[in-house]
């Protein structure tokens, strides 16, 4: 079994709840962007506490970096994240994952499912691949959304918010419906990537195919 030990070199806030965290990257370490390993913290109790998270960095560079929703009410593994400083080791498993990037398409996101579309999206932005590639982004508030900054510069007015707890003269509110995804989705024919909470997967991928959307057309990774 795959495991690696690494220390952490950079750890902070990029939200009120998510933290930014950049490791050593081990030798002839390689992924793909979009996809994810297992990782524990070395600490007495929780080694063996794996839990997936995506590369948010990009594979040519020397790190490895990850955008990690924490959820302190869950008292787990992610929550222990809140804990560690620069210089404590995080071990980290073999690569996986389902979502790779196949063409220009919609990029469909709940909260941290947002993660693996990070590094693609960069991937895209460093190869000037960017294209008309679109991010559908949906948060309960303002504050929860991840790398607002990064995306908006990343994709301008392709990159539309909904949040469903808070009413705002910039975003939609609501839910992702599929009055809503109509409106923005475009050509049919295109990719359609989904990521997020199963329910939230479930219901827009049966929205896509009701709008006309072929399943081979739809890329899903819950999480």
């Amino acid at each position: 079994m795959e495991k690696h030990y690494v220390k952490v070199k950079e750890i902070e806030h990029v939200t009120h709840d998510t933290l930014r965290v950049v490791t050593e990257k081990p030798e002839n370490y390689n992924f793909e962007p979009g996809q994810a390993t297992e990782m524990a913290i070395n600490k007495n109790g929780w080694q063996k506490e794996r839990r997936p998270f995506t590369f948010t960095s990009l594979p040519q560079q020397n790190d490895l970096e990850f955008v990690i929703k924490t959820y302190p009410e869950h008292d787990g593994a992610t929550d222990k994240l809140l804990d560690v400083k620069t210089g404590d080791e995080l071990i980290v498993h073999e690569v996986f994952g389902a979502i790779t990037y196949k063409g220009e398409g919609v990029f469909i996101a709940g909260g941290a499912g947002v993660t693996p579309f990070i590094a693609i999206l960069r991937d895209l932005k460093e190869k000037n691949k960017l294209g008309n590639n679109k991010l559908i982004f949906a948060n309960k508030t303002q504050k929860d959304i991840i790398l607002k900054e990064e995306f908006e510069e990343l994709l301008g007015d392709n990159f539309i918010n909904i949040l469903s707890d808070e009413k705002t003269a910039e975003f939609a509110h609501g839910m992702l419906t599929k009055e809503f995804l109509k409106k923005h989705m475009g050509d049919t024919r295109q990719y359609f990537y989904l990521c997020g909470p199963p329910p939230m997967i479930e219901a827009v991928q049966k929205d896509l195919q009701n709008l006309g959307v072929d399943q081979d057309r739809i890329i899903t990774e819950e999480f």
